[in-house]
């Protein structure tokens, strides 16, 4: 009996096409509804997703056939890992495929607070020519804290480097010295990195561990005037204690890609002049989503070799 694999939400087609090259046969249903997934999903070996569809506890005890949850993309915070541990089933993701687009938009997101480039583009659409009262700063020379120092954080040292930054990392284990000589960067704990840094950028997965991890307390040890970007995941940071520190002064911005609820439901936050927004975009580029898709169906053509 071939491998029949589902797809259901929206991946580049080249992957897609890799599969079917394997001898795989593949559906692919981008929208399908949640529901219609628990009806069908016993009939196919593996699935693939990406941020949209929850692989539920559930949803994996109706797969009787599954033995792979392909995740195009890094996150899997919207797969049960457990259920699908008890049921002996691999999950696979590509972390490594999204790094430079993530990275680039961190830094595009720095460029922007520090430039205030989107105030300056809303002026001029206003018709206000508001040149006297924009005056930014220069990333050059200043302190820039990366919590997580995985595929992302590493390519975001790497520009920051070449743009002049002094680079703090903190992690759950210290990285190797000849990382930390490659990105000319300093291990120190997150409170020292959290009092120290002019920018502050979360590059960690979400877990249990990581959860609320920047709340009222870690905002306190910031410098007032830091700088906040989140491109991870939204519920890393407390966002009601990151919307009183923007609101009070203690940080002078933040760019958040990631939100707690997505699409946000606390507007608030989103419409503060001191917040550049945008809409889960990090790994939305034509070469994140063809690399990630191309990679996910080389690892699923992999293991189904091997399980054969």
């Amino acid at each position: 009996m071939p491998v029949k694999i589902l797809v259901c939400d929206p991946v580049d087609v080249e992957g897609v096409e890799r599969l079917r090259q394997y001898g795989f046969l593949v559906d692919v249903l981008p929208s399908i509804e949640q529901s219609e997934l628990e009806r069908v999903i016993k009939d196919y070996d593996a699935l693939i997703v990406r941020s949209r569809t929850k692989v539920t506890a559930r949803l994996i005890e109706k797969g009787s056939r599954l033995k792979v949850i392909g995740r195009v993309g890094a996150g899997i915070d919207n797969i049960d890992l457990e259920a699908a541990k008890k049921r002996s089933i691999a999950v696979l993701n590509t972390p490594e495929a999204p790094a430079d687009s993530v990275a680039e938009l961190t830094i595009g997101l720095m460029l922007n607070l520090v430039r205030k480039i989107s105030y300056a583009d809303h002026c001029l659409k206003e018709g206000k020519w508001a040149k006297k009262e924009i005056e930014g700063t220069l990333l050059k020379g200043k302190t820039l804290g990366l919590i997580g120092l995985g595929n992302i954080g590493t390519r975001v040292a790497k520009i920051a480097k070449a743009l002049g930054m002094k680079i703090l990392v903190t992690k759950r284990t210290p990285p190797s010295r000849e990382l930390l000589d490659l990105l000319d960067a300093k291990f120190v704990p997150l409170k020292e990195l959290l009092m120290r840094s002019d920018i502050i950028s979360v590059h960690v997965p979400l877990t249990e561990q990581t959860s609320n991890m920047i709340g009222a307390e870690e905002f306190k040890l910031m410098k007032k005037g830091a700088i906040l970007i989140n491109t991870s995941r939204g519920n890393v940071i407390d966002e009601n204690a990151l919307l009183e520190a923007l609101k009070s002064g203690k940080l002078g911005g933040a760019g958040l890609d990631v939100f707690c609820s997505e699409p946000p439901v606390n507007l608030e936050l989103v419409r503060l002049p001191n917040v550049v927004c945008t809409p889960h975009i990090g790994a939305q580029t034509e070469e994140a989503q063809k690399t990630a898709s191309v990679l996910l169906a080389e690892k699923i053509g992999r293991f189904f070799k091997e399980y054969q």
